[in-house]
């Protein structure tokens, strides 16, 4: 240190040093990037391996060019037509079912999720068939689905002592693979999820997402409303858990998505309400596109997909998850438990890394193919 501080000392008009200031923010990642075998095994669990490759822009054999002109022409304008139809279907049918309502509004949230009676029977029966009737035009066609028997990593001795707790699980936990991980749970039990405060925003997808229940957050935000976000999912996974009738609430743990071979650790949010967990695990199977949706653009993603004809999806369904004296005590010893036996039961690999790794591998990425 003392010879650094020397040679800056020696060197008093030597000036250009600011103007590299900036460059520490891109000479790293330039650096960095030129090592790709270096980069993912760094960042494995974001890595694509599928045809198309790093970003979805691979170098691309004749016969997979071929195809992917072929689908172009054929599948991809019909399935975008039937998506598209599907969606405002089922806007119509929400804007039909809430007219003359008053959303539910609780700390600057805002849903549909508690209506009763014909109108949240017909939003939830009809969300789920179409979601479906969703999946099945992206190619999803055959969904295989699975549960396992009763849990024996659990504490037996505990549960049987809480019968109370022995009901409805308060929250869906899952892993996150893709976009498409959301279709499936909502044909599956149409729960509530946490979406960007933006999405309410949205032609469309704006209502529909308050039918769902959503819980709105601004993302970037670390401010007091994180607080009041965290308290409202709490009280919403002790309601699901308490009233039948109530919303089920689905979270994503990881707070990202990964390329499917990995688990990234579990926020702890989901597991504060001390109620009963149900956790599913999601696997695709694939032979030329994959369909996780990591370090590809969304469009591209989307484009790609259609293209497919024929896409996989495995699900296991575990048994509800009662946590312990000791786990309720400790939320993130509960939240550690539920993910390592998704680990285990998944054969998912166990990884550290989080979000802001993965914004580091994609910057990284950006300079790789920048300079190409």
């Amino acid at each position: 240190m003392e010879s650094e501080l020397q040679d800056v000392n020696s060197k008093p008009p030597k000036q250009p040093d600011p103007v590299h200031d900036d460059g520490p923010l891109l000479e790293p990642i330039t650096i960095f990037a030129s090592n790709t075998e270096e980069l993912e095994k760094k960042f494995a669990a974001y890595v694509r391996r599928d045809v198309y490759g790093t970003m979805g822009r691979g170098e691309l054999p004749t016969k997979e060019k071929v195809l992917l002109g072929v689908a172009l022409v054929t599948l991809v304008p019909v399935r975008m037509v039937a998506a598209m139809a599907l969606l405002l279907l089922y806007y119509l049918i929400c804007r039909v079912c809430t007219l003359c309502s008053v959303p539910n509004r609780e700390d600057e949230q805002e849903d549909y999720a508690h209506l009763v009676g014909w109108r949240r029977i017909v939003i939830v029966q009809c969300g789920k068939a179409l979601s479906r009737v969703m999946l099945f035009v992206l190619g999803f066609y055959w969904i295989t689905q699975s549960c396992r028997g009763e849990n024996p990593t659990s504490n037996e001795k505990e549960n049987k002592q809480q019968p109370e707790e022995t009901g409805r699980p308060g929250v869906i936990i899952s892993n996150h693979v893709s976009y498409v991980d959301i279709l499936y749970h909502m044909s599956k039990s149409f729960p509530s999820f946490v979406a960007k405060r933006s999405v309410a925003k949205l032609p469309l997808i704006g209502l529909i997402s308050k039918c769902l229940g959503c819980i709105f957050v601004q993302r970037e935000s670390k401010t007091s409303d994180f607080k009041g976000v965290s308290a409202v999912v709490t009280e919403r996974i002790r309601e699901a858990h308490r009233n039948t009738s109530a919303p089920m609430m689905m979270l994503f743990p990881e707070g990202t998505t990964t390329n499917g071979e990995y688990l990234l650790p579990f926020k702890s949010g989901g597991f504060l309400a001390h109620a009963p967990v149900l956790p599913v695990i999601l696997n695709y199977r694939y032979q030329r596109l994959s369909p996780a949706w990591d370090s590809i653009s969304g469009l591209r993603h989307v484009i790609f997909l259609f293209c497919q004809f024929v896409n996989y999806m495995e699900v296991t369904e575990l048994p509800m998850y009662s946590p312990s004296q000791e786990e309720k005590d400790n939320p993130k010893l509960y939240a550690n438990n539920v993910r390592r036996l998704m680990s285990t039961e998944g054969n998912l690999i166990l990884s550290d890394i989080g979000l802001a790794e993965k914004r580091i591998y994609h910057s990284a990425l950006n300079g790789l193919f920048s300079q190409c």
